[in-house]
Formats: structure tokens, C-alpha cells, sequence
């Protein structure tokens, strides 16, 4: 399964951006999805999720202001990040779980100012 990330970039604080992650290559029906981030000298960290249910769960600091979906028939998920924050500023990744494997993007950038 391949997985790519688009939709980073530069924006001022109070902007918005849409992130999409694209799946290739082996998909199932059933999976979870999500996007994770990562800033300099920090650790990974989750973001926000959705099952192929459509359940979705969201980090206490987005709750509000992101929100995850998904196109079954594209295989893509997507993330609309809204009042953005310069704390968001991270490499955004997206990782996909399915029959107990589990695969990951090369990254986006996301920078706020």
C-alpha cells in the first residue's frame, strides 16, 4: 500500500489548509486511517482518525478546528485544518492501518506563521 500526502504549506495564523492522503495498491474495506504530525525535536503525534465505520477521533488540541473525512470510492482522507495556529507548524503525516499492517506517508509540510 502507497500512501501520499499533498496539500501542505505556508499560511498566516487564523488561515486554513486541506491536507489529502491518497492510498494505493492493496487496499481493503476495512482500515483506519489517520494523519499524524511531527515538529523538530518532538515526537510523533496523533492528530485526528476514521475507521471505514466513519468513526472519528480528534486530538484535544484541533478539537473545533480540524476536521477528518474520507472518500471511500477515491481511497483518500482528507484534513481540513482550520484557525490555524503557528503551533501547528509540523511535517504532517498520514498512516493507514489494515489487516494488521500498518503503512505511512513521506510527509507533508505545514507551516504557520
Amino acid at each position: 500500500v502507497q500512501l501520499v500526502e499533498s496539500g501542505g504549506g505556508s499560511v498566516q495564523a487564523g488561515g486554513s489548509l486541506r491536507l489529502s492522503c491518497a492510498a494505493s495498491g492493496g487496499t481493503y474495506s476495512h482500515y483506519y486511517m489517520a494523519w499524524f504530525r511531527q515538529s523538530p525535536g518532538k515526537e510523533r503525534e496523533g492528530v485526528a482518525a476514521i475507521d471505514s465505520g466513519e468513526t472519528t477521533v480528534y486530538d484535544d488540541s484541533v478539537k473545533g478546528r480540524f476536521t477528518i473525512s474520507k472518500d471511500s470510492a477515491k481511497n483518500t482522507v482528507s484534513l481540513q485544518m482550520d484557525s490555524l495556529r503557528p503551533e501547528d507548524t509540523a511535517m504532517y503525516y498520514c498512516k493507514r492501518r489494515q489487516c494488521g499492517l500498518t503503512y505511512w506517508g513521506q510527509g507533508t509540510q505545514v507551516t504557520v506563521s
